[in-house]
């Protein structure tokens, strides 16, 4: 597999945007055979890697993007010929199904490698690292390439998250970043609705927030609060609050297997799929008799507004998933806390809840990011209330 990876040295023409496809479709001007490598333009590249993202997301076909870090050794008097040397190491690398192009213009090149296969990713990184040292020792000096730092990130991968655990790499999320900086003005218009919108619900719901508190603090022991690691945007763990409705220091398991069950499709019995909950156990022996009404009537969710200010969650949004559920997650299902902060309602809530399916949950959410605007925001927040007051699979 790894043989594979290195099989064919042939040099690259200069690829335009016009004909561009992605991968072995990529097509190249008609000009002479020896018009010499080239590297495609930042957006051209980030297009592609979009697209090779997605697919992999279909296909499940691992690749690799290759970064070389390389501003601080062409940032300098012969730039230019150091920068024809590094083009030049790329050139007798490269298979003709890789991509080569900046993905941060005169800063970072990247490289697509893709179908790398499922043999060990250890031993596959080591021989594309070597194989491109071994280039680049040929067509530049010592200190030119101790320079130049190289990073590698596979996609899909298995992703570790909770407390400890690393984010999502957003490097292979291009589409993510650049989204976020053309949005620049509604997030903060979103993040000014959820500073003064949380603020103001602590205020003025600061009594209930008192009786809740007694009542819990009356008819069980343990804390007020619960506090559990759930995941945010990008993968980033943050520490989710609510009140606590459940008996003190109870077992997990009971939900996580439930979880893991009902997201890997085993665990709806067959003629039964339109009527099984998500998240909820429905009799789940767990809950005190005041929980029990504080999750009918969504009231345990009310401390998460101190998360809303906090900036780790918005009003408005997908659920912030458990971590053990995001190790069953199919691939794409990760685009629900990638694309968007987590918020304490959402599209979900005000036309499902806990009676959908966690397929049809994961494609509200993406349809959430996908069509968001202020105006959707202030919609859903309206719509909310009236899905607390009925009560529609919440448990």
């Amino acid at each position: 597999m790894i043989a594979d990876i290195f099989q064919s040295k042939k040099p690259w023409k200069r690829i335009t945007g016009n004909g561009m496809a992605f991968g072995p479709q990529v097509r190249a001007e008609s000009d002479s055979e020896d018009a010499g490598f080239s590297l495609v333009s930042e957006d051209l590249f980030r297009r592609v890697l979009t697209i090779e993202r997605k697919r992999s997301e279909r296909s499940r076909q691992r690749f690799v993007l290759m970064l070389l870090h390389v501003g601080k050794v062409i940032d300098t008097g012969r730039g230019r010929v150091i920068l024809e040397g590094i083009t030049e190491a790329l050139s007798n690398s490269a298979r003709e199904t890789d991509l080569h192009g900046w993905y941060e213009d005169g800063s970072v090149i990247g490289v697509i490698c893709t179908e790398i296969g499922r043999g060990d990713l250890a031993s596959i990184l080591s021989a594309l690292n070597s194989r491109m040292r071994a280039a680049l020792q040929t067509c530049l000096q010592l200190e030119q390439i101790e320079s130049i730092h190289i990073t590698f990130h596979v996609f899909p991968d298995d992703m570790e998250v909770g407390k400890g655990g690393r984010s999502t790499d957003i490097s292979l999320y291009p589409d993510l970043l650049t989204k976020d900086q053309a949005s620049s003005t509604y997030r903060l218009i979103k993040r000014a609705i959820d500073v003064v919108g949380s603020f103001l619900a602590l205020i003025i719901l600061s009594p209930l927030f008192a009786v809740i508190a007694i009542a819990i603090r009356l008819t069980s022991k343990g804390p007020i609060l619960f506090k559990q690691d759930r995941v945010g945007q990008y993968g980033e763990p943050f520490s989710f609050l609510k009140f606590r409705s459940m008996y003190f220091q109870n077992d997990a398991r009971i939900h996580r297997d439930y979880v893991r069950r009902l997201i890997s499709g085993k665990g709806v019995t067959k003629g039964d799929e339109k009527n099984a909950p998500v998240y909820k156990l429905k009799d789940d022996p767990r809950i005190t008799p005041v929980g029990r009404f504080l999750r009918k009537t969504s009231l345990d969710e009310l401390p998460q507004f101190f998360n809303v200010l906090r900036g780790e969650m918005s009003l408005v949004g997908p659920r912030p998933p458990i971590p053990y559920e995001v190790e069953v997650y199919e691939i794409w299902h990760r685009r629900r806390f990638l694309e968007a902060k987590p918020g304490i309602t959402g599209l979900w809530q005000v036309e499902g809840r806990s009676r959908t399916k966690f397929d049809e949950m994961v494609r509200l959410d993406l349809r959430y990011v996908k069509t968001w605007s202020p105006w959707l925001d202030i919609k859903i927040l309206l719509r909310t209330p009236a899905a607390v007051l009925k009560g529609n699979g919440a448990y």
